[in-house]
């Protein structure tokens, strides 16, 4: 049986050269990091491999996918050391790998940037073939995951089922489509400068991807059909509920439409987002959902958005040891700790959002307020530093 491991602390070492480092015997190459970080993707294709293919030990693979339903579903990323394209995660690793870009792109070689947006390109084109068949139809699945974590093997030589797992409507798929629908959204802003109809095709689908998981609330585990096949690897443990605010606040900020400002803020207490959350991941989006709306409040005085702004500073001052209030965990070496699997997941995303955070408030000369102490974005940065350190 293969150990499943959640491979979504793929993206964020693009924010390593934000620090623009003096390299010295003592010091981090985080440029070399950035770059294989990058270089990882490579490896993870499935599809049809460029003539450009880095990693050239890969060769063509999963190219039946999608036969069974008469659609092409070839693309996307392996989801670790397995075979099986899961949605779910894989929309969340494009999010944040476009947010990466979004962020800290200007401060990339530019080799680097356009890694990155061909990286980026790579799963935004599977995820575009995944919901070309609503508002009847997405697909959020390619690889039976017990045959597949049964066998270990190259996606080169797989003989394991390819079996496509689709949601038919009125069955609910709000979680997966929330999560493509902030992906589509964060990389139509990626692409917006260098491939502008490229990215007026991806916010068209984040518009209709987002109306599958409005119209029909409810999480795709819960579909009888497919559930015994999502379950227990990328089932929804949090609720889909953070996957319609997430993906509406991708489009706001895709849109800058107030349909999608209204919808955030009218339904941040029904849907759960004011809970004091001290985690970002595949399954649970809110702490990042903070920090992205609480942008509005900080650059463009969007003061009725203040609640998403006043969650985002309670998290990060829990992440400041020096602060009063409840603070999350470290082990003794420093290292954010929280008590589960994927430990180094949880490292990162955090980082990432500390990092980001700094960025909004240094753009507008603010510091983060934490009771009586005031923390500078420096701050911010030095901690998100160590963790990756």
């Amino acid at each position: 049986m293969k150990l499943h491991l959640h491979p979504l602390s793929l993206v964020f070492f693009f924010f390593f050269f934000f620090f623009r480092p003096t390299m010295s015997s003592n010091q981090h190459d985080y440029s070399d990091a950035l770059s294989k970080s990058i270089l990882f993707f490579e490896g993870q294709r499935s599809g049809y491999l460029p003539n450009d293919q880095r990693m050239t030990w890969r060769r063509n693979s999963g190219l039946s996918d999608g036969w069974t339903h008469n659609i092409d579903l070839t693309g996307g990323y392996y989801d670790a050391g397995d075979n099986v394209k899961f949605n779910f995660p894989m929309a969340f690793t494009t999010t944040m790998l476009a947010w990466s870009v979004i962020e800290f792109g200007e401060f990339m070689p530019s080799s680097e940037l356009r890694n990155s947006l061909v990286a980026l390109r790579w799963s935004s084109n599977y995820l575009l073939k995944s919901v070309s068949q609503l508002p009847n139809r997405i697909f959020v699945q390619v690889g039976d995951p017990i045959a597949d974590h049964n066998c270990w093997e190259r996606p080169e030589d797989m003989d394991t089922p390819r079996t496509a797992y689709a949601v038919n409507a009125p069955n609910p798929a709000s979680e997966v489509a929330g999560e493509t629908t902030a992906a589509l959204s964060a990389a139509s802003i990626a692409f917006r400068s260098s491939d502008p109809g490229y990215s007026q095709t991806l916010l068209q689908n984040a518009v209709k991807t987002f109306q599958f998981a409005d119209m029909y609330r409810g999480a795709y585990s819960s579909n009888d059909d497919i559930k015994n096949d999502v379950c227990p690897f990328y089932c929804d443990f949090n609720g889909f509920q953070d996957e319609l605010l997430w993906g509406a606040a991708w489009l706001r900020k895709a849109t800058g439409d107030e349909s999608y400002l209204n919808y955030i803020e009218s339904n941040r207490e029904p849907f759960g987002a004011n809970d004091n959350v001290d985690e970002f991941g595949w399954d649970n989006k809110v702490g990042g959902l903070n920090v992205l709306v609480s942008k509005e409040v900080i650059e463009g005085n969007m003061y009725n958005l203040e609640a998403y702004k006043a969650s985002a500073e309670s998290f990060m001052c829990s992440l400041v040891p020096e602060s009063s209030g409840p603070h999350v965990e470290y082990t003794s070496a420093g290292l954010l700790y929280k008590p589960g699997g994927s430990q180094l997941q949880h490292a990162t995303t955090i980082s990432f959002l500390l990092l980001v955070y700094a960025q909004y408030l240094s753009r507008s000369s603010l510091s983060l307020n934490c009771g009586t102490l005031t923390v500078p974005p420096d701050y911010l940065r030095r901690l998100a530093k160590k963790q990756q350190n």
